[in-house]
């Protein structure tokens, strides 16, 4: 055929399916990139001097199909303590005749006195002085004021009860109707509760809604399709610190600011957390400058041949002979070269001869090499081109038409007849 007439040491096969899929099992892996290619600069870690937020648990989507449930394990914090804002009542009984004495209970309910905990864990009673209750259970207490009435030569008669718990909350927020926080008392504080208290869901039929629930740094979630389903979920017991975060979006940037903004009120300040921001931007910046200075490394060695080397190369009637790159971490096919080479030269080119040429395996002489052929002046059969792979060292070749050989002939021999002409006259 065009081009390889003659040499009966090139094998031609012309490319249809069947060809191109027996073509395409030889042996290749396309080169890798660095690993440097493949990192990014930001880390897994928090903000340095920062609470750890929780680490997402899914990629963020708008209707998951199914979310694992993550119960949070069950806890018993004991009889409650009496904490920094909690009120305390503090009834004694009053008058010195029998007849005062049997009235001590209607007494008692005349003096009723509330004492509010201060900062650093104490309550002031008037006569008798500053008490220590903070981190006490309510018996402990009864028994230190008992003592201080004692040793001020005070009837301790007495009952003391907690009016008002401030010291013990559990914050709820998102898709609920009223957000805030619920106090922890004396009797336990189940999930099903602290919903009711914050208005129920504020959610509708069509919503999708996950009640997530972040604890001493872990982040557990319970959908409520599971938690209407199971009650034994609606008396999860929950404590003080705990926050809910009942999520309809199902991705964590409102969780996570949500949780954020908590541990950020009772832990830091905002210098503090300014300062940490500043500290992981500045380590991004150093792993980012680190990544792509190793980058430009492996281009610069790319460009000056130290690195790659796998090629293609394009001669014949084509509009930019030369050679193709083959991409890294991907394939080629015969379509991507010729027309990386601008196709076929229109005026010279035979679409009905593209060669692509290829030795055998593990040979390296020309006896061995096959040429697939693909005719493309039927349009249909280029399918076949965006199908045949591409191995280093194959030759894309296009012929030329017969008449491009005829015109270069013309175009050679007829300056000789005009000098000969010219010199024929002179």
């Amino acid at each position: 055929m065009s081009g390889f007439g003659g040499d009966d040491g090139v094998q031609v096969v012309d490319l249809s399916p069947a060809v191109v899929t027996h073509a395409n099992r030889s042996a290749y892996q396309p080169q890798d990139l660095p690993a440097a290619f493949s990192r990014i600069a930001g880390g897994t870690t928090g903000p340095r001097g920062a609470a750890r937020l929780p680490d997402p648990v899914f990629d963020a989507q708008a209707r998951p199909g199914a979310v694992e449930l993550r119960v949070p394990p069950a806890v018993n914090p004991g009889s409650y303590r009496i904490g920094v804002g909690d009120v305390l009542l503090l009834a004694t009984p009053r008058g010195e005749s029998t007849v005062e004495e049997l009235a001590g209970l209607v007494a008692a309910q005349n003096q009723r006195q509330g004492y509010t905990v201060q900062d650093d864990g104490d309550i002031a009673i008037p006569d008798v002085g500053r008490i220590t209750v903070g981190d006490m259970t309510l018996a402990e207490a009864e028994d230190a004021i008992f003592e201080r009435l004692i040793a001020a030569r005070i009837d301790p008669s007495f009952s003391l009860e907690v009016a008002e718990f401030n010291s013990q909350r559990i914050s709820v927020g998102g898709a609920v109707r009223n957000p805030g926080v619920v106090p922890v008392g004396m009797t336990p504080v189940y999930l099903a509760e602290v919903l009711a208290s914050a208005g129920g869901l504020d959610i509708t039929s069509d919503d999708f809604a996950v009640i997530r629930i972040y604890r001493d740094g872990n982040l557990y979630q319970i959908p409520t399709s599971d938690l209407y389903s199971d009650q034994g979920l609606q008396r999860i017991r929950l404590v003080d610190g705990d926050s809910l975060f009942v999520d309809t979006a199902y991705d964590f940037d409102q969780a996570q600011a949500y949780f954020e903004e908590v541990i950020a009120r009772a832990e830091y300040t905002q210098s503090a957390r300014a300062n940490a921001i500043a500290e992981l931007q500045t380590e991004v910046s150093i792993r980012r400058g680190a990544l792509e200075e190793s980058r430009q490394n492996f281009r610069d060695r790319v460009e000056f041949g130290a690195e790659g080397g796998e090629f293609v190369y394009i001669a014949g009637e084509v509009t930019t002979p030369g050679r193709f790159e083959l991409p890294f971490e991907n394939r080629a096919v015969l379509a991507d070269a010729l027309f990386d080479a601008g196709g076929w030269s229109a005026s010279t080119g035979n679409p009905s001869q593209i060669y692509l040429m290829r030795a055998q395996e593990n040979s390296s002489y020309a006896s061995t090499v096959t040429a697939y052929r693909l005719d493309g002046s039927n349009a249909a059969n280029l399918v076949l081109a965006t199908r045949l792979e591409l191995r280093p060292g194959d030759v894309v070749f296009v012929a030329e038409q017969p008449v491009t050989r005829w015109s270069r002939v013309i175009n050679q021999i007829t300056p000789t007849v005009i000098n000969l002409g010219a010199a024929a006259v002179n």
